[in-house]
């Protein structure tokens, strides 16, 4: 039973880091974009750094319970 639910739970963290994947590159191009005042693109470069932390954060809690299954 207790490896059904940590299987659950990387599976749960594992889609957690693809939506942090994806606002990250969506924050990117936001950020490279030449065309977006100042003010929008860095906002965008700062909520990118935070995704890629997320991102990361989930990447390990996924892989700590993989190892517990």
């Amino acid at each position: 039973m207790e490896s059904i639910k940590q299987g659950a739970n990387a599976v749960s963290e594992s889609v957690k880091q693809a939506a942090s994947g994806t606002s990250k590159e969506a924050n990117k191009e936001v950020a490279k974009d030449s065309n977006a005042n100042v003010s929008t693109r860095a906002s965008a470069a700062k909520d990118a750094l935070g995704d890629k932390v997320d991102e990361s954060k989930h990447d390990a809690k996924s892989e700590a319970h993989k190892q517990q299954i």
